[in-house]
């Protein structure tokens, strides 16, 4: 079972986004659907689906967050036709950031932003292919430029089973910013893989709760450790959801969560989401006996 899942925001094309992502990659599928109703944000549709094995989670509920390249999913790809067959699908109706091409790290790789807003770079690897598909990249942008490393290491001790693995630095003249200082880091957080950079250049985009991580807790000693590790600003607070002194968000949730509410009969489900809509911090205790309607 994955402890961090990325989690994408959509107005109303959750499902549309997922079924077109499930379409690219073997192991895939949407696993749950689930309905939500009489949201901040009206009524609300929550997906749960797989990308090559690997647990995602989407929403449509309404206009609020948009998308954009301050975080993006890296491919890996064993062979140049993997590669253009992702690109053709992802760049239509879409937004190219780097040209399909070979580059000096790759014989093959594009970044693209998709018709959703999602970015993606999909990469040749030569050798022995690696055991996660879907790597989220992290690019610190503007007032966090020049944090990606020290970031990383603050990721790396706050999660169990973590290492900092390789990092590069821009070279004298390599970056149009001054503050930026790394142009790769590779790292893990509970044994899955992440990488992270300073971008190079001027960007009026940054982190948002757009593209969030959500961390599958065992009970509320884990909430609870999680929540003082990693929430720095107050005002974002709200049903699970927080931002660190980075601005990355995440949800630091219960792992019985998603079960309750795939399985649970739309009365459950009713009062799960009036109970967690009124939380901060998610109190466990509290979402059970909703469940239990006690």
């Amino acid at each position: 079972m994955s402890k961090i899942i990325p989690h994408l925001w959509f107005d109303t094309q959750a499902k549309e986004a997922a079924r077109l992502y499930t379409g690219l990659f073997p192991r895939s599928g949407i696993t749950s659907d689930t309905a939500l109703a009489d949201t901040p944000s009206g009524d609300a549709e929550s997906i749960g689906f797989e990308l090559a094995g690997q647990p995602f989670h989407a929403i449509s509920a309404g206009p609020y967050f948009s998308l954009n390249p301050s975080i993006s999913l890296m491919v890996v790809c064993t062979a140049e036709e993997e590669v253009d067959a992702l690109w053709k699908v992802l760049a239509e109706g879409g937004h190219v950031l780097m040209p399909l091409g070979e580059y000096p790290f790759s014989r093959r790789y594009g970044w693209v932003q998709d018709r959703y807003g999602l970015s993606w770079q999909p990469m040749l690897v030569d050798g022995e292919p690696l055991q996660q598909t879907i790597t989220p990249n992290l690019l610190f942008s503007g007032a966090v430029c020049g944090q990606a490393e020290d970031a990383v290491r603050f990721y790396a001790e706050v999660f169990p089973d973590s290492t900092v693995g390789f990092i590069s630095r821009y070279g004298e003249g390599e970056a149009d910013v001054e503050q930026a200082k790394i142009n790769f880091a590779s790292f893990t957080l509970c044994g899955q893989s992440f990488t992270a950079m300073d971008n190079g250049y001027e960007a009026d985009f940054g982190f948002n709760e757009a593209l969030s991580f959500m961390v599958q807790c065992k009970d509320q000693a884990e909430i609870d450790y999680y929540w003082d590790k990693l929430s720095a600003v107050p005002e974002a607070e709200q049903c699970g959801w927080l931002k660190d002194q980075y601005g990355v968000s995440w949800q630091i949730v219960p792992e019985q969560l998603d079960r309750m509410m795939a399985e649970g009969s739309p009365e459950q489900v009713k009062r799960i989401t009036a109970a967690f809509l009124g939380m901060k911090k998610f109190d466990l205790g509290a979402l059970e006996t909703a469940w239990l309607g006690e």
